[in-house]
């Protein structure tokens, strides 16, 4: 069985969070705008794409670190 990586795995669960929140949640609160729901809806995404960027980025620093090591242990 192929392991999910960690950016992947968290992101996606983030964006079925938001999506199910927004779907439940959105249509109740009548306290706000539409244009204020949409507004941090979007943010939300902006956020959950950044983090993706971000630990995409860091698990590929892991992998170099982890290549270098093995080229300087066989050496």
């Amino acid at each position: 069985m192929k392991k999910v990586k960690k950016s992947i795995l968290i992101t996606t669960i983030l964006f079925i969070y938001v999506t199910a929140m927004c779907v439940y949640l959105a249509p109740r609160n009548t306290d706000i705008s539409t244009t204020e729901k949409i507004i941090t809806v979007s943010a939300s995404y902006v956020v959950i794409i950044l983090l993706w960027f971000v630990l995409r980025r860091k698990e590929k620093l892991q992998q170099q670190n982890r290549d270098e090591e093995n080229k300087n242990n066989n050496d």
